[in-house]
């Protein structure tokens, strides 16, 4: 049985037998072969047709060979044609503007013409990588040399051309500086003005604050609250006049906290503000932290009579200088911002005063955004410091030196000028250490003596840098990154691993002239209030849905 089995399945493992192909392949095959015979036979008599030609010298004979050559060296070489095509072009550029002052128009057309032909064969001889052959350079340099004594004929000699070339250049650098004054200006006026919406969101914040009874003695209900005394919570302060850039740092604050109903914001603005600000977290629940808003119109002892700032600023001087048209060339433009001699700006001096109950408190700037958990800065020991600041010198930049004028004696003998400067915008304050060392009564002197602004010019960090003096502890740099307001290069990973981010500087991130790069950071953080305000974004032409910008109109498209 098996026997027969296997002879059944014998001739399923034969070999079969190879099958021919069919006459017609093969046809076809050997017609593919004799084309391309054919085709090899054309092309080689094409290549021996344009085979470069054979140049005699003498009794030896050479085969000319184009190779590639490096078109800069050849405009750098003194021997080569493009150089003396280069040389006779510039001439000629400059022959031009001298004919149409003198009213010569076929002059000046004659040259351009030349000049055009000039760059047309430059340009064929850098695109080919090849040289200028005299044959081709020949004509060109010869049409133009004739223009040229035609030029100098026409008493357009070289002293005569160096002497207009310079008055051109003179006059373009008078443009050019004019346009770089015009700029500063335009750039100043736009950092200082707040976006249209973001008012009209102001405006009707406020009101809604004048209609509604009820916020209001919601408002005075929280003033009450024990919460806002309580040493044992984790206490923030915010000076702003900016409703929507102060719900971006609580808010961004207490979505990084692990305990945010642990929090409590003292928020000062002024009497403008004052409804809208209120309404604002009124109407909103940041996870359970508590917000505080003040009027700075509340502190009585904030006068003229206390405060040299307050002084200053109702001198009719100052208020020209800061507020109104009065502007001196000699001073830089960016030191006419009315924000420098801000109440407001300058309140960071006043925290024990403001907040006398509290012995330690973080100052926010509202230009920034919090990233990371800020409750772990309130148990960094000071070592008896009054300010804990992320310093900013790097080698001999932003020292002292660079802030104060020690050509004045009262700077010179009391200060090292290499010391190392340091930042406001993110800040830890012993209140207990400030109230020690009298800081306030320092910022008094100093402002005292700097009433004629001979030793700085404005601002609160060169008052702060002599306020603090010798009472500033140094933090981790990666508490503070600053510079989104206007450095376009900071490394990613450092902007990543940043517990806050300062945009300080002119591109503010709730303007138009913002850094693209950096702006979604605090609109992740903005984008989340506004949409609370349905009715507000739409009547103030938010467009809460473009992934631009949170400032761009209703009716601007996706990319």
């Amino acid at each position: 049985m098996r026997g027969s089995e296997m002879r059944r399945r014998a001739p399923e493992f034969r070999r079969q037998s190879r099958r021919r192909l069919p006459g017609w392949i093969w046809w076809l095959v050997g017609i593919f072969l004799l084309v391309g015979l054919m085709l090899f036979v054309i092309h080689h008599n094409q290549k021996e047709q344009f085979r470069p030609p054979i140049v005699n010298k003498g009794s030896e004979t050479e085969e000319v060979f184009h190779e590639k050559v490096n078109f800069t060296e050849e405009l750098l070489s003194s021997t080569s044609f493009a150089r003396q095509l280069a040389d006779q072009m510039t001439l000629a550029k400059a022959y031009v503007i001298l004919a149409k002052e003198h009213g010569n128009l076929q002059l000046a057309w004659e040259l351009s013409s030349q000049i055009r032909n000039c760059q047309r064969l430059l340009s064929e001889v850098a695109v080919s990588g090849r040289s200028i052959t005299q044959e081709e350079a020949h004509p060109i340099i010869t049409r133009l040399a004739r223009l040229i004594y035609k030029a100098q004929d026409s008493h357009y000699d070289i002293s005569t051309t160096i002497v207009t070339l310079k008055s051109h250049a003179l006059a373009l650098e008078e443009r050019a500086k004019a346009a770089v004054v015009q700029t500063a200006e335009f750039g100043q006026l736009a950092a200082e003005s707040l976006p249209k919406n973001l008012h009209c969101l102001t405006v009707k914040l406020t009101e809604q604050w004048l209609q509604n009874t009820k916020l209001r003695s919601l408002s005075e209900e929280h003033r009450n609250s024990t919460r806002l005394v309580d040493n044992n919570l984790y206490h923030f302060c915010i000076f702003s006049d900016n409703v929507l850039a102060t719900s971006v740092v609580v808010n961004s604050t207490v979505s990084n906290a692990n305990h945010p109903q642990q929090l409590v914001f003292h928020v000062v603005t002024d009497r403008i503000h004052y409804g809208a600000m209120s309404t604002w977290f009124l109407m909103n629940d940041f996870k359970g932290c508590t917000v505080e808003v003040r009027c700075i119109d509340e502190f009585p002892w904030l006068n003229a009579a206390s405060s040299p700032l307050v002084r200053r600023l109702s001198e009719m001087e100052t208020k020209g200088y800061y507020y109104g048209g009065l502007k001196t060339p000699e001073r830089e433009i960016k030191f006419h911002n009315p924000k420098f001699v801000s109440l407001l700006n300058h309140l960071r001096f006043y925290i024990p005063q403001i907040l006398p109950n509290l012995e330690k408190v973080i100052f926010l700037d509202d230009d920034v955004v919090v990233q990371k958990d800020l409750t772990q800065l309130f148990s960094i020991e000071l070592h008896g410091n009054v300010i804990g600041a992320v310093e900013t010198c790097l080698e001999s930049f932003h020292r002292y030196h660079k802030y104060l004028n020690f050509s004045q004696p009262i700077i010179s003998s009391k200060i090292d000028p290499h010391t190392c400067g340091w930042a406001f915008g993110m800040n830890i304050f012993d209140l207990i250490a400030w109230r020690k060392a009298n800081a306030t009564a320092l910022y008094h002197y100093w402002e005292e003596q700097n009433m004629d602004q001979l030793l700085w010019r404005t601002g609160t960090l060169p008052a702060g840098l002599l306020t603090f003096y010798g009472l500033m502890e140094p933090l981790d740099r990666r508490w503070h990154v600053l510079g989104l307001g206007y450095d376009v290069d900071i490394d990613d990973r450092l902007i990543e691993s940043a517990a806050v981010v300062h945009y300080n500087g002119n591109m503010k991130p709730w303007l138009k002239l913002a850094i693209r790069r950096y702006k979604s950071i605090w609109e992740r953080s903005a984008m989340r209030w506004v949409m609370r305000f349905v009715s507000l974004t739409h009547a103030c032409n938010f467009a809460v849905c473009c992934n631009v910008s949170l400032c761009c109109p209703k009716d601007s498209k996706r990319p």
